[in-house]
């Protein structure tokens, strides 16, 4: 037996439809056994919350008068693109501030701005007969703009390796501060409750799926960049390395300041926490085996930052969530970088939202890919005058 979206969604309309979180269907599996838990279940629900630095913001301010056809713009003295038409921009999630550096950045203006925070819009140009305006300074804030949404090339890695440091020095990286001579691993997943590995093989989540990010109700755009349709994976689909990537959109108006928060990470630069939830239609018994993936069957890979060694060590996240794993005899604390209280208050916010009739699924117009080219390597090559 199988079920359809459209059955599933007609449950939702009627407010019959049964839905848990992907903590949670593990037990209801282990007690009701896959066959009876399937006959019951609709959807489960997943969550992320983490840095994802591949993230920004489109913003259409509206013309002025005289007109001006925008071609260096700042918001609250971070750079802007806009290169792509009079008054559009877009602002990039690790742009960084012109005057204070690092300290503030891309990220913070999205954040003030999904806050409802005015923001100070400068732009320059050299002046057209149509748009004879040459500057403008003024503020602008979520609710005097025409749109803003956000377009996220690269959210919610399916896997990620776990990061250390061999050497004798401090490393400040993307994965936060790395002690010297294996003084501590980071790591970033919400493991069994993350979207990707609760449908590793790409069955339900695809181009069109409806998803929960920042608070609000959007969309995956395309494949993400970086996107490895060809990494290893386990026998239970999951993969050992970074794999699948989602490019997502969503409405930046309707955004919470309480799923999209600004991050600094020291001595490397700024970073954005995005709150994603996806949810998973249980259309047939695999689907819904594959959703009670625990952090014990997810394994990563650990990398040495400093590139000086291979260290050749898997681990799995239950290991990593024990807060200490062994390094060559060594004992090594490990922290993550993504907060699974955010994680599981989206999952559980998602659920609510479907049991409320408040979320409907969508199904992909389009299959993510899971076989292909392996991601290519940017190389020097010959520049011909």
């Amino acid at each position: 037996m199988k079920k359809t979206i459209y059955e599933i969604n007609e449950r939702i309309k009627s407010g019959k439809a049964v839905v848990f979180t992907a903590e949670e269907i593990i037990s209801v599996v282990e007690e009701k056994g896959v066959k009876k838990a399937f006959e019951e279940v609709d959807v489960v629900t997943t969550g992320t919350f983490g840095p994802m630095c591949s993230s920004g913001m489109f913003i259409n301010f509206g013309h002025s008068s005289p007109p001006i056809r925008m071609n260096k713009v700042w918001l609250n003295d971070v750079p802007a693109f806009a290169g792509i038409a009079a008054v559009d921009a877009y602002i990039g999630a690790t742009e960084q501030s012109e005057r204070l550096g690092m300290q503030y950045g891309g990220a913070h203006v999205i954040e003030d701005f999904i806050k409802g925070k005015d923001i100070v819009l400068y732009a320059e140009s050299y002046g057209t007969d149509c748009y004879p305006r040459k500057d403008i300074k003024t503020t602008i804030n979520k609710y005097n703009v025409n749109q803003a949404y956000m377009f996220n090339p690269r959210n919610c890695y399916q896997n990620y390796a776990a990061a250390t440091n061999s050497t004798d020095k401090i490393m400040y990286t993307y994965m936060g501060t790395l002690l010297p001579e294996f003084g501590n691993v980071t790591y970033s997943t919400s493991g069994e409750l993350s979207p990707l590995l609760n449908d590793p093989e790409y069955r339900t989540i695809g181009i069109g799926t409806r998803v929960f990010i920042g608070g609000a109700q959007g969309y995956v755009a395309w494949e993400g960049t970086q996107h490895d349709p060809n990494q290893e994976r386990l026998e239970n689909g999951v993969p050992v390395g970074g794999a699948g990537t989602l490019a997502l959109i969503g409405d930046a108006k309707k955004m919470s300041g309480r799923y999209i928060k600004a991050a600094i990470y020291e001595k490397y630069g700024v970073s954005m926490f995005v709150g994603v939830g996806i949810p998973i239609p249980i259309l047939d018994e695999d689907i819904l085996l594959k959703t009670t993936v625990r952090n014990r069957d997810i394994h990563t890979l650990l990398v040495d930052k400093s590139g000086k060694e291979d260290l050749n060590i898997r681990l799995n996240y239950e290991q990593l969530r024990s807060g200490v794993v062994e390094i060559r005899g060594k004992k090594v604390p490990t922290a993550p970088l993504s907060s699974l209280k955010f994680a599981r208050e989206i999952a559980t916010e998602l659920k609510s939202l479907i049991q409320k009739g408040e979320f409907i699924l969508t199904e992909p117009v389009e299959k993510l890919r899971i076989n292909g080219q392996r991601l290519n390597k940017l190389e020097e090559r010959e520049v011909k005058p």
